[in-house]
């Protein structure tokens, strides 16, 4: 941290650091004596502070040390400056103990679980941790996480990224549409009704239909506006089978969609400074998904 004063001088956290110590500690003695350092240096350091802000900051007798109004100001900003500082040298020496995966809607689909038990057993030092994020790189972007569950169709190219697997698609729709009664629908029926659809984070477009034989569309922002719209009755939806697994409120049903190709599943990270334990994260999505479609070729 380097901000300057009216004299040019630079602050530094040296500076909020021994302000916070004098006040806490009630002394400049005692602040020495916790800061490991000689008196004269904690004075010179806070006569160097108020130099820098351009204002007193304690009032000092021989018994007692008070913040001025200003000083008050000054140790309340101190003391959040050097929590964040903390934080962020935390942050730094436990990255790569921490594994941050990002999704939009869902992590791993019905295989989250296990994929859950699996690493806390082969990787009890590295913590996992599953983001939502409503954006279309599952956080990834925007710094949130080191791998994000990818589904809906973005470009590929400025990631690292890796096929996982494949899922097959579902229709969610109202649990007292006539349709919910039965075992399957066809992808063509779909067109005869409105669609809830998600332009941002959502699988689905309409070019899984004919352009002349495309359903009545309703747009939403996010999975809980997909879902409102559809237990509403108003709408049905079509998702991967990860929505199905991980959202099941009362009044939604899903069902199978019989002619529908399914929906590839990537894996996407940071080109430069990929988290160490990736590979590892990569694998073990590729080993679970392979029972779900073993011969399907890869997208």
């Amino acid at each position: 941290m380097d901000a300057r004063g009216e004299n040019g001088a630079g602050l530094e956290l040296k500076h909020l650091r021994y302000l916070v110590a004098i006040v806490d500690t009630g002394s400049f003695t005692d602040a020495a004596l916790e800061l490991g350092v000689s008196q004269a240096a904690v004075s010179r350091t806070l006569l160097s502070l108020e130099k820098t802000l351009g204002v007193r900051l304690l009032h000092r007798t021989s018994r007692t040390v008070e913040p001025t109004t200003a000083g008050v100001q000054a140790l309340a900003r101190a003391r959040l400056l050097l929590a964040g500082a903390d934080e962020l040298v935390a942050e730094a020496a436990s990255g790569h103990s921490r594994l941050h995966i990002g999704h939009a809607w869902s992590a791993f689909g019905r295989h989250t679980t296990e994929f859950q038990r699996r690493w806390h057993h082969d990787h009890p030092d590295i913590e996992l941790r599953l983001v939502r994020h409503n954006s279309a790189t599952g956080g990834l972007a925007e710094g949130l996480c080191d791998l994000a569950v990818i589904r809906s169709a973005i470009d590929l190219k400025p990631w690292s990224h890796a096929f996982v697997g494949h899922e097959d698609r579902y229709l969610a729709l109202a649990s007292d549409d006539p349709w919910a009664r039965r075992r399957s629908i066809r992808l063509a029926e779909v067109a005869t009704r409105t669609l809830a659809l998600d332009r941002r984070t959502g699988t689905t477009t309409l070019n899984l239909w004919p352009h002349s034989e495309r359903p009545a569309v309703e747009h939403v922002h996010d999975i809980d506006d997909w879902l409102a719209a559809i237990a509403s009755g108003r709408c049905v939806g079509v998702t991967p089978q990860a929505t199905a697994a991980q959202y099941r409120p009362d009044g939604i049903t899903y069902r199978p969609l019989r002619d529908a190709e399914p929906v590839p599943v990537h894996l996407i990270w940071r080109r430069q400074d990929p988290h160490p334990a990736s590979h590892a994260a990569v694998t073990l999505a590729i080993d679970l998904y392979r029972v779900d479609h073993p011969t399907h070729p890869r997208g």
